[in-house]
């Protein structure tokens, strides 16, 4: 819970997807602040364009070294009996790559990591590597990670911030007057908020189709020499999401056609077991067979930014001689579930050492 005291300090986090509700999580449960959350959206409305965390396949397969305290919190929250029942799917994850580069340097933590031999890639992939990890559900996640903010005594207010001055100044109905620091966890919103309009930061356009293949109980990747990825994710529900689409400054913010057929093609050429067992049983199947399959499509627009995350305080003012600290922690791209936890314990770093000592801290590089 949120303790209460004199010196209880008051902290604004602004956005509420998986960083920012787990940022504002790592701050809170630290002891000593009292966080409040502002978004134009949340977890419990309906899924929009606005909000890229509802359209995430959120599987792990790690890049970055925040991503490793990210995959041991949530391989303890997946364990059976774990706190969030019908939520996470541990299974076996398989990495095709015909790029040229070697994951191993940041997989070989994994469970179960091993290469995959040559007369078993699947085709169009030159090497492979494969591990245990798991997969979780997006909307049943991120309502966890609201409810346990809530729980623990946070604060969320649904406002749309024309700028970052207006949670400075407690200009919005239900944020503190006098905050002690703001951390921005905006991801796109990041490109736009007057005060920050980080224009290094930029859409990557992903589009998802979830099909309801229950047979399916792996996971698989291919990234391709010409730059193709495809992916498809087993969910704990018997649904399996697939994507292939990543395209930079493409704000197109529904499914195209033509994007589906391009990742039904792809899936299925590094799956044919996608389609159903009586198909594959009598013929070679095509896209045309993993259509009735289709349960929903999705589109959603990673925050990609140049140079990476941003993880780094500055100093804004406040008033008269007074200045506030800002903790940013945005730019993710895809992966803002695998980085949450890591980049959250960073930011939390970066606040602290602020309010000790009232000086920016260290950009994370």
């Amino acid at each position: 819970m949120q303790r209460e005291s004199e010196t209880t300090k008051d902290i604004v986090v602004i956005g509420a997807g998986v960083v920012g509700l787990s940022t504002a999580i790592r701050i809170q449960e630290k002891g000593g602040y009292r966080v409040t959350i502002v978004a134009e959206t949340f977890p419990t409305d309906p899924k929009t364009i606005r909000y890229t965390s509802h359209w995430a396949g959120a599987h792990h397969v790690s890049i970055l070294e925040m991503d490793k305290e990210t995959f041991e919190t949530m391989w303890t929250d997946s364990k059976h009996g774990g706190p969030l029942h019908g939520c996470f799917l541990r299974y076996n994850h398989s990495e095709y790559r015909s790029d040229g580069v070697d994951p191993t340097e940041w997989l070989d933590y994994m469970p179960e990591f091993r290469s995959i031999p040559n007369d078993e890639l699947v085709p169009g992939a030159t090497r492979g590597w494969t591990f245990t990890t798991f997969t979780l559900y997006p909307p049943a996640y991120l309502n966890w990670l609201l409810d346990r903010f809530l729980t623990n005594g946070g604060t969320m207010v649904h406002a749309q911030l024309q700028h970052v001055s207006q949670a400075v100044h407690g200009g919005i109905s239900g944020l503190p007057q006098k905050p002690d620091a703001i951390v921005a966890c905006i991801g796109l919103g990041a490109r736009f908020l007057g005060g920050i309009e980080d224009k290094k930061v930029y859409p990557i356009r992903g589009q998802t189709i979830t099909l309801k293949a229950p047979w399916v109980k792996y996971g698989r990747t291919l990234s391709g020499a010409d730059g193709s990825y495809f992916y498809l994710m087993p969910r704990v529900n018997g649904d399996v999401l697939v994507g292939g689409i990543r395209v930079a400054d493409d704000w197109f913010p529904v499914p195209r056609a033509q994007d589906r057929d391009y990742v039904l093609a792809g899936v299925l050429a590094i799956c044919p077991e996608l389609a159903p067992p009586e198909i594959r049983a009598k013929r070679v199947p095509t896209i045309d067979d993993l259509r009735p399959l289709i349960v929903e499509e999705g589109c959603g627009l990673r925050p990609g930014r140049i140079g990476g995350i941003r993880l780094e305080t500055e100093w804004l003012e406040a008033g008269p001689q007074s200045e506030i600290p800002v903790v940013y922690n945005y730019g993710h791209a895809g992966m803002g579930f695998q980085s949450s936890w890591g980049s959250a314990s960073l930011a939390l770093g970066l606040l602290e050492e602020a309010l000790a000592s009232g000086k920016p801290g260290t950009p994370y590089h």
